[in-house]
């Protein structure tokens, strides 16, 4: 009931203050009849008006000659050929382009990647392990000294990372965590 006489008072405070608008406009409003052309009204307003004077016009400006323009031979209608390209300069002789080949290595190929990845790092009461996966899926432990898969030795466990090398001291990597 009270929302409903919320509206109530809403609507009637509209509707009065739509009438008030209403009731100014027609108070100010020219005597005369309520539906006249908007012209009409324009023209008897602008008879009240007062004429403003109109600035002196300088006549003898525009009787002075014209200037002469040269001729054009521009013509906007007309498409040109394009210019043709400069002649090539005479160069001495004509260079072959050099190739440059990559460098040859020189001595043994590298050892191939080692093939573990790092999965983690234990701390034990017996030193820190290091958790690897070998390519075919199994799970090699191994502390620092030792040898992993019969083929690397583990040089340093760190947290994130792990050194490695082949057992004959070649080819030392880093392997990165992969937590898998």
């Amino acid at each position: 009931m009270k929302i409903f006489s919320n509206q109530l008072l809403v609507l009637v405070a509209a509707s009065l203050a739509v009438g008030g608008v209403e009731l100014a406009r027609r108070s100010n409003s020219p005597a005369g009849p309520a539906t006249a052309p908007s012209n009409v009204r324009r023209a008897a307003g602008r008879a009240g008006q007062k004429e403003t004077p109109v600035a002196d016009v300088k006549l003898e400006l525009l009787k002075a000659a014209p200037v002469e323009l040269g001729t054009s031979t521009r013509n906007p209608f007309q498409f040109k050929p394009k210019a043709p390209p400069p002649a090539p300069r005479a160069q001495a002789a004509v260079r072959a382009p050099v190739v440059i080949a990559p460098p040859v290595p020189e001595g043994p190929p590298p050892p191939p990647p080692i093939a573990l990845k790092y999965i983690g790092v234990l701390d034990t009461a017996q030193g820190r392990v290091a958790v690897f996966r070998d390519s075919g899926g199994d799970i090699v432990n191994g502390k620092e000294g030792d040898i992993i898969d019969g083929r690397y030795r583990l040089l340093k466990i760190g947290v994130e990372s792990a050194d490695l090398a082949y057992l004959d001291g070649r080819g030392r990597q880093t392997i990165r965590l992969s937590g898998q």
